[in-house]
């Protein structure tokens, strides 16, 4: 035991003091945040606006087609000659017409129109037969337009979930789907970034021939158990460091809004009749609406805890994987990478399903990929913050820990055998078959 706390504290200490660790430690955040804010700058100023002209369209359209929202702006034109749109920039041409009771209607264009524009054309037409459909009835566009307008600003929709004792909390599902993917997210990097530091330090080890004095001296187990232990340590460590820098710069939020915005969004929290009918657009609002709910629209504890608990049993049941792996490559990279696509499978394959399993948590595809231990890390994390026990009932969590542990413990035995025959092993390519004759041998 006290072989393996030595190698413990080397693998921990040489990797904390490294001037590379301190760095990625306090910018990782900076920059995941950057990622984040640069893709939304991006994503928003890359939608340029789309010009249509509309070609002999019937008259309803010019006074129900809308031009002033969305990307896309309409120019109607009556005729057939094709000069009138020479020296004119239109990204398409619409030709719709009416087929008995249906508005029909082709889009021509030069290159392939974007699907978000395609479907805007779609439901400006829909919603225009529908206002022609309704006046036609006897109701006046002035009253339509009205009560369009007035029925954006009155419809609240809020999500409520009632517990088994018939108690209502509203919830957050949008909440819930961002810290679901960035938790899935953050598991999937740091499995396959760990994993891949104990595999790259037994590669190191044993091409350096280090592997063979420390083995004289302790065993392939104790060596290999510490090197793991070691390294989730420093994992551990980074993702407490990340967790405080996130909630530091979460809680610094409001000292860039103006004291005159805070005190104002704090009188319309206290009356939410006049902050519903008033409403705000402003930066300021939405970073203060941002910030409470970030805090208050989820159960930080369980999922932090939670987090925790699947940061480190995934990175112990894959790191053991990898340091078997790593205890058989001989400097050959392309080795390295056939022996590892079969351990990164299943880590792939659970962030591939994670965007569906946050569409739909309570899934029997999301129920036992979160049980079982190749995936549980990745997919549990992504179902807890909708609930804990609402969408995830105790069972479901205790079993999912359970299976996890006894998955670390099953692939730390199957490692082991691989790693006391495959560290000394050199000159020859080990393959899965030899690898599998070697745990029963």
């Amino acid at each position: 035991m006290n072989k393996i706390l030595l190698i413990i504290q080397r693998e921990y200490i040489t990797r904390v003091s490294n001037k590379r660790f301190l760095l990625m430690t306090i910018l990782m955040p900076l920059i995941f945040v950057a990622f984040i804010a640069g893709s939304a700058y991006f994503a928003a100023s890359s939608q340029e606006e789309s010009h249509i002209a509309v070609v002999n369209g019937p008259e309803f359209l010019k006074e129900n087609i809308k031009s002033d929202t969305g990307n896309v702006v309409f120019s109607f034109f009556n005729g057939n000659d094709s000069s009138m749109f020479k020296g004119q920039k239109f990204d398409a041409l619409l030709y719709p017409e009416i087929v008995g009771d249906s508005l029909v209607a082709e889009l021509h264009s030069s290159e392939q129109v974007g699907f978000e524009t395609s479907r805007y054309v779609e439901r400006q037409l829909s919603k225009s037969l529908e206002n022609i459909l309704l006046q036609n009835k006897g109701i006046r566009k002035a009253a339509l337009d009205s009560i369009s307008d007035a029925s954006e600003k009155l419809v609240v929709l809020k999500s409520m979930v009632t517990d088994e004792e018939g108690e209502s909390k509203e919830s957050n599902a949008g909440l819930a789907y961002g810290i679901g993917f960035g938790s899935g997210f953050l598991i999937y990097m740091t499995m396959f970034i760990f994993g891949s530091m104990v595999m790259r330090g037994v590669v190191e080890e044993k091409t350096n021939r280090i592997a063979e004095v420390i083995v004289s001296s302790c065993k392939p187990f104790e060596l290999m158990m510490g090197k793991i232990v070691g390294i989730a340590g420093v994992g551990l460590t980074q993702l407490l460091l990340w967790i405080a820098l996130i909630f530091a710069l979460s809680s610094s939020l409001s000292a860039f809004v103006p004291s005159e915005a805070v005190q104002e969004y704090q009188n319309m929290q206290e009356n939410p009749t006049v902050a519903a009918a008033q409403g705000s657009n402003s930066a300021a609002f939405k970073i203060l609406e941002a910030k409470d709910e970030l805090i208050a629209g989820a159960n930080w504890l369980t999922i932090i805890a939670c987090f925790l608990f699947y940061f480190l049993g995934g990175y112990l049941f894959y790191a053991s994987l990898f340091a078997a792996v790593g205890s058989v490559i001989n400097e050959d990279p392309q080795e390295a990478q056939q022996l590892m696509l079969p351990i990164s499978m299943p880590i792939i394959f659970a962030f591939i399903i994670l965007g569906g399993v946050l569409d739909n948590p309570g899934s029997n595809l999301a129920v036992w990929t979160s049980i079982i231990p190749f995936t549980s890390p990745i997919i549990m994390m992504g179902r807890i913050p909708f609930g804990v026990p609402n969408t995830v009932p105790y069972w479901q969590l205790g079993l999912s820990m359970l299976s996890l542990i006894g998955g670390f413990v099953l692939t730390t035995w199957f490692a082991a055998k691989v790693y006391r025959t495959g560290i000394l092993m050199y000159g020859k390519k080990a393959t899965w078959k030899e690898m599998i004759r070697w745990v029963f041998a």
